[in-house]
């Protein structure tokens, strides 16, 4: 069967602030999204989760690699066609009030999609935004309401409703809740699960909260360094981790039982500059499990169990 969505070697480089060298912000990254699944995608702030994500909507040109959504490859669609393919694609932003555009009432900022792509008649599109509004669990008469006047999760509520307006099959989700206090974050990952069944929704879920990811996600791939280190399905990948860092990255999890005590994997120093990064396996300069192979050659992505890990130790580690 088609993947929904694929990645194919996709890659980003920026100029170095020097401009000598390159920053690989995302390095020869491969991913596929299945009909129906979220896929979460978690790691430390500056990894290139963000940067993949908007290669992923080509809201930026990748330096290199493919996009294929049902088989048929963004990267090659002129600006019109891409234009319409959005339709299919849409991405809820990190912050809410960043996202949302603070001269526009909630109404206008919701139609909007329907404006852009000519959906409906005028009472048409009137009527659906009033029921987009009441879908995210917002009251309807607040629509003429602008963003400063609601809640940072409201904001957000607001942001899923235009995300849905144009009735995608993909959001790909870049930290929506990361903004918002911890209650509300709840809220809004229960909005989330239950458009994803009403609508049939596939989400591409970013984020570096791997207790949030635990909770959404039918698949994971964690990204070190613009690379992904391990991928496979989320109870495969969070339940029996096997790249180091996946390991440190669950043994932060809070415990929220007291009863229970789980080792801490505490990791050695900062990740390295992404201008500079070591030769070999990236991760090699805080691994606890590195040897000189590690600080040679990169490992590629090996299959242990139902997940896959880039080690060269994947089965010890």
């Amino acid at each position: 069967m088609t993947p929904l969505l694929e990645a194919r070697g996709l890659s980003k480089f920026f100029p170095a602030r020097d401009g000598k060298g390159l920053v690989r912000a995302v390095n020869d990254v491969s991913l596929s999204l299945a009909e129906g699944e979220t896929l979460g995608i978690v790691g430390e702030s500056g990894c290139g989760k963000s940067t993949l994500a908007r290669m992923l909507m080509r809201l930026i040109e990748p330096s290199g690699g493919k996009v294929l959504f049902h088989g048929e490859d963004l990267l090659s669609l002129s600006r019109a066609a891409m234009r319409q393919k959005r339709r299919d694609i849409q991405i809820v932003f990190q912050d809410p009030y960043a996202s949302l555009d603070p001269r526009m009432n909630i109404a206008q900022i919701i139609a909007e999609p329907l404006d852009i792509h000519g959906i409906g008649s005028t009472a048409e599109r009137a009527a659906k935004v009033k029921d987009l509004i009441a879908l995210v669990g917002l009251d309807p008469a607040s629509a003429t309401r602008y963003p400063h006047e609601f809640s940072g999760g409201q904001r957000q509520r607001i942001g899923i409703a235009r995300a849905i307006a144009l009735e995608p099959r993909l959001l790909v989700l870049d930290e929506p809740v990361s903004a918002l206090d911890v209650s509300i974050q709840s809220q809004i990952l229960n909005l989330l699960d239950d458009l994803k069944l009403r609508l049939r929704l596939s989400y591409v879920f970013i984020s570096h909260d791997l207790s949030v990811v635990q909770h959404v996600s039918d698949r994971v791939a964690v990204m070190y360094l613009g690379r992904i280190v391990e991928e496979g399905p989320a109870d495969a990948v969070l339940g029996e981790p096997k790249h180091p860092y996946t390991q440190a990255l669950i043994s932060a999890i809070p415990e929220i039982d007291p009863t229970r005590r789980k080792t801490h994997v505490l990791l050695p120093g900062d990740p390295p500059n992404p201008e500079d990064v070591p030769p070999g396996c990236a991760f090699n300069p805080r691994c606890p499990i590195a040897q000189e192979i590690c600080r040679r050659d990169e490992p590629p992505l090996r299959s242990s169990g139902a997940s896959r890990a880039r080690c060269h130790f994947v089965d010890e580690a």
